[in-house]
């Protein structure tokens, strides 16, 4: 009885044991989140994520602190994302460098709009301002007139330091209407630099340093060299005759000591003011002798500030619409 009494204990133990239910860990269950120890730390691989930290490691009003992940990623070898951009591209730069250049293949330089060389050893139209067919220079420090598009019309080059006008500045350029090199340092000018211009119509050389005329195209109709130090001797014989379309000739503030002659019968406005005149012959602005012509387009005539005595020579005078602005007694 004994035996059996033990034996049956002994099964009602083993049946016990085989029912009981399984923990929460042994199931594999997660625990209860609480106030307790449980909820306090999270284990985030090999991170500790707190509630006491939790501000500190991620703060959502900083973009920077956003893209710091501290020891969550595994150390990378090398330098950030545009340190190694920066690397490649001078790696390929280096690299293109060094390939060897094809003669067969290079494109040749070519001169025009955006890549004749100037003075400063960079295309005309990075240095000057080329809109259409004008170029615009001005105060851009050029010693040189510098190479120009073949469909140039307007050139103002003015305020820079260009002291000399070469023979082959203006070569080829047919479309040329208008040059403008005021306020710089020229004191001479080539006799071939300007008498193959067919259509040059405006030509402005004020506040120069000429003392003498190159020879000029006759399609010329404006003519300004005032405040440079040209002489008489430096205008050649009758070097206004054959300019037959010349409009406005403007001498002032030089040291001219006669009136140029002849003049054309086209001119309009004749500015002489402030030079040297002492004197002028009497068929200066007239045909005294045959009364040929009444040059009615010629208004105006400056000789201010000269020391000549207009009054004694009123025979110059009778063809003119109106008389010489200058002193007469």
């Amino acid at each position: 009885m004994k035996l059996l009494a033990l034996l049956s204990l002994l099964i009602l133990m083993l049946q016990e044991a085989g029912t009981a239910p399984l923990s929460k860990e042994e199931r594999g269950e997660e625990q209860p989140y609480g106030e307790g120890d449980s909820y306090a730390i999270l284990h985030l691989g090999d991170y500790v994520l707190s509630l006491d930290n939790y501000e500190e490691v991620i703060d959502p009003s900083n973009y920077d602190e956003l893209t710091d992940y501290g020891d969550q990623l595994p150390q990378v070898k090398g330098t950030s994302l545009a340190s190694l951009t920066r690397t490649r591209f001078t790696q390929s730069t280096e690299a293109a460098r060094t390939l060897p250049s094809n003669p067969t293949t290079a494109r040749p330089p070519t001169l025009g709009l955006l890549a004749a060389p100037a003075n400063h050893g960079l295309p005309t139209c990075l240095i000057c301002v080329c809109l259409g067919s004008s170029v615009y220079c001005d105060d851009a420090d050029l010693e040189n007139i510098p190479p120009l598009p073949q469909t140039t019309a307007y050139l103002y080059a003015r305020f820079n330091r260009i002291s000399h006008i070469r023979a082959g500045d203006f070569k080829g350029l047919t479309k040329l209407k208008r040059i403008d090199l005021s306020g710089n340092s020229i004191s001479s000018i080539d006799d071939k630099a300007l008498r193959l211009l067919p259509a040059l119509r405006d030509l402005i050389l004020s506040e120069n340093k000429l003392v003498a005329l190159p020879a000029l195209p006759t399609s010329i109709e404006v003519l300004d060299v005032r405040m440079n130090r040209l002489q008489s001797s430096g205008i050649q014989p009758e070097a206004f005759r054959a300019l037959e379309k010349l409009q406005f000739l403007y001498l002032a503030d030089n040291l001219l000591d006669a009136i140029p002659w002849p003049l054309p019968l086209s001119l309009r406005s004749l500015h002489l003011q402030n030079n040297m005149i002492e004197t002028m012959q009497r068929d200066a602005f007239c045909d005294t002798e045959e009364h040929r012509y009444t040059r009615r387009q010629l208004e105006d005539i400056r000789l201010d500030g000269n020391p000549i005595n207009l009054s004694r020579f009123p025979s110059a005078y009778f063809c003119l619409p109106r008389l010489p602005t200058g002193r007469f007694v």
